[in-house]
């Protein structure tokens, strides 16, 4: 597979299986049938469940994929 190397000659970036895995997750997180699981009355900290669960679901999808992005092998 081609793509960005190094001066070592070997592949730079995360690998591609990695980045589709991620994706899926993202998608089965942030699809309907999940996101009915936060659709609820209690109020952490006085704010709703739901938008709390979205934010911290995208945030943590952006994490991963910094972390699988910045990883030397």
């Amino acid at each position: 597979m081609s793509g960005p190397r190094d001066e070592n000659g070997e592949r730079r970036g995360p690998d591609p299986q990695v980045l589709l895995a991620l994706f899926a997750a993202g998608v089965v997180a942030l699809n309907f049938p999940m996101l009915i699981v936060w659709d609820s009355d209690w109020r952490p900290f006085g704010l709703p469940l739901l938008p709390l669960a979205l934010f911290g679901i995208w945030a943590a999808l952006i994490a991963a994929v910094a972390i699988v992005s910045e990883r030397r092998r």
